[in-house]
């Protein structure tokens, strides 16, 4: 029986790799039981979890479909959206952060990538990596996704304009950051980020779906960044059209959203706020 948990050296957490019972070759990471990350080593183009598919979304219309880009994840988890990139835009150059060099072991003993694909990995804290990339990065990522969890909550230390400023000159023209945000009752939390990010790029628009705009429950809102207009004239179909459908926010829509919250910087962030333990008693 393969091993298919493993205790995290850098956290302490517990990360457990579960296959689905209907769906052979589609696999769950969970993370002291979260859902973090999903995958389907048969359709790695087929995205599971629906705020990753929202983040696949921009992948898709960063550029011209099927061109090779230059892509850098920020939290790696079980690499899906790696391999997504790798199925939709073969030839792809991409740079993933992990912490944790454990779940990078277990993720790859048991879900490898595809033979040839361009994918390095690098670890260690993403604040720290960012600062250490190669000048070669310098103004060509076409897509950064932000996707940093310790358990089941965010960091602090990756939330702020600081962070972001960081981001923000390894951007091609055109480039776009997709950050996943996870908030709760009223989104205090998302309104920050929302308005962080405007702060540092010049075009701003999220994704969720009503119940979560209104503030009704736990969930993701996907955040979308770039120092020029955002591609996404085909955005709202998209989006409508997933199976959890979501409605694109921005222009005049945006600044209600964002109004009167604060710009995180490093000396106010504070981590994002844990869900209740029912959010996840029931996994996709």
């Amino acid at each position: 029986m393969p091993d298919l948990e493993r205790r995290l050296a850098a956290s302490g957490h517990l990360a457990r790799l579960e296959e689905s019972r209907t769906r052979p070759g589609s696999w769950t990471l969970t993370i002291d039981g979260t859902p973090q990350s999903h995958v389907d080593l048969e359709q790695p183009e087929w995205l599971g979890f629906e705020y990753v598919r929202r983040i696949g979304h921009a992948i898709d219309l960063v550029r011209e479909e099927g061109r090779p880009i230059t892509a850098l994840h920020l939290g790696g988890g079980a690499f899906t959206l790696p391999r997504y990139v790798i199925s939709t835009r073969p030839g792809s150059r991409q740079q993933v952060v992990e912490l944790e060099s454990d779940l990078v072991d277990l993720v790859r003993e048991h879900l490898p990538f595809p033979r040839g694909a361009q994918v390095r990995v690098r670890h260690g804290d993403a604040r720290e990596v960012l600062a250490k990339l190669p000048a070669g990065l310098d103004g060509a990522v076409d897509i950064a996704v932000v996707d940093i969890f310790s358990g089941a909550r965010t960091p602090a230390h990756v939330t702020s304009a600081e962070f972001h400023g960081l981001i923000s000159p390894r951007l091609a023209p055109g480039g776009i950051v997709a950050v996943n945000v996870a908030d709760g009752a009223g989104l205090a939390f998302a309104r920050s980020q929302a308005a962080t990010l405007a702060h540092v790029y010049a075009h701003v628009a999220i994704a969720a779906d009503t119940g979560m705009l209104k503030g009704r429950r736990f969930g993701n809102v996907v955040m979308y960044a770039s120092h020029d207009p955002l591609p996404f004239g085909g955005m709202p179909r998209r989006l409508a059209s997933d199976p959890a459908p979501a409605k694109l926010v921005e222009g005049d829509e945006l600044v209600r959203f964002i109004a009167g919250a604060p710009i995180v910087t490093d000396a106010t962030a504070v981590p994002s706020p844990p869900p209740a333990r029912s959010v996840f008693l029931s996994k996709p």
